[in-house]
């Protein structure tokens, strides 16, 4: 097979690429269906809801207001909020809201993993103790059914779990436009998809629930850029997976320019280039200690910044050859080529269908024509992210965007089954 020097690195390149692009296309495949669930309807759980919240002044109190009217007894859940070293009236906001606020701030340690850990220690000294705790950004809004959805999944045995993460202002800007079709995507192709075949869903930073014997057993200690990756493999390490709820919706305020869209993304291409270096050689070697091929679908996560790279790297190589053949000639086909087809389709096709699925809006569609420009803005956010992987620096994304959830009806989807919830 290796007729020229060069082949050392290009035949295992397009190997790797072959396999991971197959993985994923299939794994995605698995997200066009739900599996059929009889729900536990009775409130047996109690929640600490826990806000991190640094300068959000502008968006706190709707989110208070909003957890404040979740259809679930109001004597089983409490809403925290972490004042995490703000400068600004967050802290007088959410108080007068109704919120239990806590007053943190610390000269370093800065991050919202950081604020997690120390709020979960006074929590669990309070007198007053709960079956769970849900993690919310400040910028959120939480469908009404959030607990009664919790509260089910907790019933069934599931100890760590993850929320659907919808979009708060799908149609403010392309930006916003764009990043919320990616979630949606995300949300299908990767979580319910992994969770239709049992294999283990990925924390995503916020409409997080985890039973509280977790948080006192193991420990938060996610500090790093992306805590919740971070926490994520911690539990996968120890056999516990991140489970799904698929009607669990949170409503996440998207960046609404490019510049705010980059810099977040950047922050999390550091953050998985540092926890993927910490924990795949562990995730490895879990998976083959106990056999358990969730562990190494969690490392393969792990290693998708990787495989864009090496992607990136394979096609600069396929174009230099082109332009300068004596270059290196032998780029071999290992995918069939009505395979390669297929998938190169399914990238478009895949995301549209779940727009049908959703009932997007009009917009969304329009939007789709910019899709790729989002996606592959990833190549060098990726390639920044690793160079800079080492660096820890917590970078803020200002909110602005205050909403109630009767704007989000018939903004979003679900909208009939928001309007139920609204009017019990």
């Amino acid at each position: 097979m290796f007729t020229h020097p060069f082949d050392i690195i290009m035949v295992p390149m397009q190997i790797l690429i072959f396999l991971f692009t197959l993985y994923f296309f299939v794994i995605g495949f698995c997200g066009m269906w739900r599996k059929k669930e009889v729900k536990i309807k009775t409130p047996r759980k109690t929640f600490a809801l826990v806000v991190a919240a640094h300068n959000e002044h502008a968006v706190i109190g709707q989110l208070v207001e909003n957890l404040k009217q979740l259809n679930y007894p109001k004597d089983m859940y409490d809403i925290y909020v972490i004042a995490d070293n703000c400068t600004d009236n967050t802290a007088e906001i959410a108080e007068e809201a109704g919120a239990l606020v806590h007053v943190r701030t610390h000269p370093t340690k800065k991050s919202k993993g950081y604020a997690l850990q120390w709020m979960f220690d006074r929590l669990f000294k309070m007198d007053k103790q709960y079956d769970a705790v849900c993690v919310f950004d400040a910028d959120n809004l939480v469908h009404p059914q959030f607990l009664m959805e919790m509260n089910n999944r907790l019933c069934k045995g599931d100890k760590v779990i993850q929320g659907y993460m919808d979009a708060k202002n799908p149609y403010d800007t392309w930006v916003s436009g764009t990043f919320a079709i990616a979630f949606w995507v995300i949300c299908y192709i990767s979580h319910l998809a992994k969770s239709n075949i049992g294999l283990s869903a990925c924390l995503g930073g916020t409409g997080m629930c985890f039973a509280s014997e977790i948080l006192k057993k193991h420990g938060w200690q996610a500090t790093c850029l992306t805590e919740d990756m971070e926490f994520t493999m911690k539990c996968m390490a120890e056999g516990i997976k991140t489970s799904w709820a698929h009607d669990a919706i949170i409503y996440d305020e998207k960046p609404l320019t490019f510049k705010q869209s980059w810099n977040q993304r950047r922050r999390w291409a550091q953050g998985q280039f540092d926890v993927g270096n910490r924990f795949i050689p562990k995730m490895l070697k879990a998976g083959w200690k106990h056999k358990d091929i969730r562990m190494w679908d969690e490392c393969i996560y792990l290693m998708q910044p990787h495989f864009l790279m090496i992607s990136t790297i394979f096609i600069v190589i396929s174009y230099i050859q082109l332009a300068f053949p004596p270059f290196y000639t032998n780029i071999y086909n290992f995918m069939p080529s009505q395979l390669m087809t297929a998938i190169m389709l399914g990238q478009y096709i895949l995301p549209m269908i779940i727009l049908i699925k959703i009932r997007a809006k009009w917009k969304s569609w329009l939007y789709m024509l910019l899709y790729p420009v989002f996606i592959y803005s990833w190549i060098p956010i990726i390639f920044l992210g690793f160079i800079h992987r080492n660096e820890h620096e917590w970078s803020h994304t200002q909110h602005t965007r205050a909403m109630s959830m009767n704007d989000i009806v018939g903004n979003v989807k679900n909208t009939k089954s928001i309007e139920k919830s609204l009017k019990k």
